[in-house]
């Protein structure tokens, strides 16, 4: 079903111009539509998955709990997407609630917050242990180090496999694993790859939405990324689209057409 849509895919990204990572996995089947997925690319918000695996690891592990307070403070604060940055100096917040907003909002000083927290190295392993081998993790969020060890850079089939270790429970915990994807399905960012889709919810109360999309985005400056999963049915395809040098509003717009193809396919 899904490899039925890699000429379609392959058409539209050729049509839009700029450069392209694409990974779709029917993770059922294994079917795969992939077009320059080792490619590396910019990670921007994208790389909050995996530094939200790393909190889950650490918690896991005892070294931190889920519900312990971190105090804001001026320093943290910095600008970019996330309310935080609009809050007073000393609230407390949860390290849950700190990985919601990291998720759901894009928080760059939650991130920050979270990187502090549980450390790069703890990151890296997150990363190792879920296969991205061709990413990198480097520096915090909206905060440029004078001197610049590399940059955090991703991949499309290193975040398809990421997303497979979460969808499976390969990684931490079952329970971790589900509490992840309960998080990514709050996602409030929902204008690109869901774009298109119709409305998720059901024509009567309590019915089964019609899909659900765990998933993060990422964006700079010609820099547009969408990756998750995709739920519908019986059905769950992983979805990771990375594009640079493309305005954005046009790699939303394609993103949104790659979404409904597939939504669409698995009908």
């Amino acid at each position: 079903m899904l490899s039925s849509l890699s000429t379609p895919i392959l058409q539209l990204i050729e049509q839009a111009g700029g450069e392209w990572g694409v990974y779709l996995e029917d993770l059922h089947s294994g079917e795969k539509v992939t077009h320059n997925e080792h490619q590396r690319f910019y990670a921007a918000s994208v790389i909050k998955v995996p530094i939200m695996t790393a909190v889950f690891a650490e918690a896991y592990a005892g070294k931190i709990a889920l519900e312990q307070t971190i105090t804001l403070r001026r320093e943290d604060q910095v600008g970019g997407a996330g309310v935080l940055q609009h809050m007073s100096p000393g609230t407390e917040l949860t390290v849950q609630d700190l990985v919601t907003l990291m998720i759901i909002q894009s928080d760059n000083t939650a991130t920050n917050m979270m990187i502090d927290l549980v450390g790069a190295e703890s990151i890296r392993t997150a990363m190792s242990k879920t296969e991205m081998v061709n990413s990198q993790f480097y520096n915090k969020l909206m905060v440029v180090p004078a001197e610049l060890e590399g940059y955090n850079e991703l991949t499309a089939a290193d975040m398809g496999a990421h997303f497979r270790y979460l969808a499976t429970g390969k990684v931490i915990s079952y329970d971790s694993c589900l509490k992840m994807m309960a998080i990514l399905k709050q996602q409030q960012h929902r204008d690109r790859i869901p774009l298109l889709l119709p409305d998720p919810e059901g024509d009567f109360i309590g019915m089964v939405p019609k899909w659900e999309f765990a998933n993060k985005t990422g964006s700079v400056t010609n820099i547009t990324h969408d990756t998750g999963i995709l739920f519908t049915g019986t059905h769950a395809i992983t979805i990771c689209l990375l594009n640079k040098n493309l305005e954005q509003k046009a790699a939303a717009q394609v993103m949104g057409q790659i979404g409904r193809l597939v939504y669409d396919a698995y009908q």
